[in-house]
């Protein structure tokens, strides 16, 4: 007999963060050509459409990057798109086969004008045409910094296939280490610089990277207190802070999460203490990174809302949730019974070796 707790409360950790919530200009005309353009290209199915729907990721693009122009704001909005397939698709694959889909998508960015092999995974195909549109109108170095960190979260995913592989849950330290790159916080911060030229002497100075790690600490705390109860209830928690936290330091789960909003308000004060500490490079050099600085300052508040915004987390109760932070807790479900009558159908997507069972889940298929 399940006797756990029924509802948990959930904090809310950004009471105090001094960015507000904005919304791109540009938000309603883009998304209806972003979404209009991924259907077009028939790369999924209608139910897995559906899905990548109800997740709204124009939405997150329009509150990360208010101030981004039109065509930058769009690119920033196909971003949010792959992001999101490329996760479901990894999400339950294994080791072998993520770091496989990995290799496809790395080399996909390096080589964004060669035709991708046949039978090859789409993924290849899909980060192909957006890098393809990606390069025609942003800086250079831009892109090489978005290549270097959007690496680094592909290689990390491979590394989360695999502790799922082994069903290994982290300690906290080694958690954090990875999830700072799984959370995919640091190639999305990269896109704040799609419109300047910002030296690697900035983008690589020990004090930009303790605040963009800051900034990816901040998103990982966020997501994981907020997508645990989806997550647990599909058996596939393992990889999230409220876990890591329970099985380490012994909380139950409204410890954890009081711990996590603990460790957030840490995070928030390193953030803005290294932001007094941030070197000058010069007059023009300076007004690019506090753009910068604030852009990323930006993404953590965009998460947060969006997290609660989407339905992919807790579905249309997102609003009620943040209002009174009671979470009802949602009944664990036979993921492999799930997957054959709920989840979303991708087989479009697939890799020849990769079995039914290794199909994306859909994020709206648990009730709520």
């Amino acid at each position: 007999m399940d006797t756990r707790p029924r509802v948990f409360y959930l904090p809310d950790t950004m009471t105090n963060w001094p960015w507000p919530r904005a919304m791109n200009p540009h938000f309603e005309v883009v998304k209806a050509e972003v979404d209009a353009l991924f259907r077009e290209s028939k790369a999924l199915s209608a139910e897995s459409q559906e899905a990548l729907d109800k997740c709204d990721s124009a939405r997150f693009a329009g509150l990360s990057y208010p101030n981004a122009p039109r065509e930058h704001f769009r690119i920033a909005c196909e971003f949010i798109i792959v992001l999101i397939i490329v996760d479901e698709y990894t999400d339950v694959a294994n080791g072998a086969v993520a770091d496989a889909m990995m290799d496809i998508v790395i080399d996909a960015l390096h080589n964004p004008h060669k035709t991708r092999p046949e039978g090859e995974c789409i993924l290849g195909e899909i980060v192909r045409q957006f890098w393809a549109r990606t390069i025609q109108t942003t800086s250079l170095p831009f892109q090489r910094h978005f290549i270097y960190s959007y690496t680094a979260y592909l290689r990390a995913v491979a590394v989360e296939a695999l502790d799922r592989d082994e069903a290994r849950c982290r300690s906290i330290g080694d958690y954090i280490k990875l999830r700072r790159d799984t959370c995919a916080a640091k190639p999305a911060i990269a896109l704040y610089e799609m419109g300047m030229d910002l030296p690697d002497d900035v983008f690589y100075h020990p004090i930009i990277v303790e605040l963009v790690e800051c900034i990816a600490e901040l998103t990982f705390i966020d997501n994981d207190m907020i997508s645990y109860n989806k997550e647990q209830a599909t058996g596939d928690a393992n990889h999230n802070l409220i876990t890591t936290v329970m099985v380490e330091i012994g909380l139950d789960r409204s410890g954890a999460m009081a711990w996590a909003a603990r460790y957030h308000a840490e995070v928030e004060k390193r953030f803005t203490d290294g932001l007094a500490k941030v070197p000058s490079w010069g007059p023009s050099t300076d007004v690019l990174v506090k753009e910068y600085l604030d852009g990323m300052a930006t993404w953590a508040r965009a998460n947060h809302c969006w997290c609660y915004e989407t339905q992919r987390y807790l579905g249309t109760k997102g609003p009620e949730i943040r209002r009174t932070g009671l979470v009802p807790l949602l009944p664990e479900v036979n993921r492999k019974a799930a997957s054959a009558a709920a989840k979303v159908n991708v087989t479009d997507l697939s890799m020849m070796d990769v079995t039914a069972d290794h199909k994306p889940p859909s994020r709206s298929s648990i009730p709520t």
